[in-house]
C-alpha cells in the first residue's frame, strides 16, 4: 500500500524541482532527494519514469484548478474566468513551469499531447461552457465563432501573466472583460 504522505511529498517536490531547474534538467534523483524519499518510491507510483510521471501529475494539477461558477451573466462569467485563470498563471510554480513545459512539448509529442489534454483543454472546456450558457441566455448570437471567442478568453491572460509577466488588478480584468464582450457582440 502506498502512503499518501509520501505521494504528496513527491508531487510537491516534483513541481518545485521542475519550476527551479526546468523539465530538461529535471531528474528523478533530485525529486526523490527533495521529497526525502527513495527513487524506488517514485517508480512504485509512476513506473514509466519522468515522462509518465509528468503526464500523471499534470493531469492531477490541471484537475484541481480553474473553477468557474455560473454567475448568471456573460460579463460575470467572463470576468470570473479571467480572474481564476490569472490566479493560476500568476502562481510562482506555474509561472516558472509553464513556458518550459510548452517548449518541451514542442520537442516531445507525447508530452505535448498530454499537456494539451491535461492543461489546455480543461481550460478551453470551461470557457466553452461559459459561451454555450451565453448563447442559451441570448447574450451572444448563436452563430458566434466559438473557436475565436475561446482564444479571446484564453490568449490575453497567458500573454499578460506568463509572457510579459505583468500583474493583474481589477482595472485589468474590467478592461479585458469589456474588450472581450465588445468582440463577442
Amino acid at each position: 500500500m502506498l502512503r499518501d504522505d509520501v505521494t504528496e511529498a513527491i508531487r510537491v517536490a516534483f513541481f518545485e524541482e521542475m519550476a527551479e531547474v526546468g523539465y530538461g534538467r529535471l531528474s528523478l534523483d533530485a525529486v526523490a532527494k527533495r521529497a526525502n524519499a527513495g527513487k524506488a518510491a517514485i517508480y512504485r507510483r509512476w513506473p514509466g519514469g519522468k515522462d509518465a510521471m509528468t503526464v500523471a501529475l499534470l493531469k492531477d494539477f490541471a484537475a484541481e484548478v480553474l473553477q468557474v461558477p455560473d454567475t448568471g451573466t456573460l460579463r460575470g462569467d467572463v470576468r470570473q474566468f479571467l480572474v481564476n485563470a490569472c490566479a493560476t498563471l500568476e502562481d510562482p510554480l506555474t509561472r516558472n513551469m509553464l513556458p518550459d513545459l510548452m517548449a518541451e512539448a514542442g520537442r516531445n509529442p507525447a508530452l505535448g499531447d498530454a499537456f494539451v489534454g491535461a492543461f489546455a483543454m480543461p481550460r478551453r472546456d470551461k470557457a466553452e461552457q461559459i459561451l454555450h450558457r451565453a448563447v442559451e441566455r441570448g447574450d451572444i448570437p448563436a452563430d458566434t465563432g466559438l473557436d475565436v471567442a475561446l482564444e479571446l478568453m484564453t490568449g490575453p491572460v497567458y500573454w499578460h501573466t506568463v509572457v510579459i509577466r505583468s500583474s493583474t488588478d481589477d482595472a485589468y480584468f474590467d478592461q479585458l472583460t469589456n474588450t472581450i464582450l465588445k468582440a463577442l457582440s
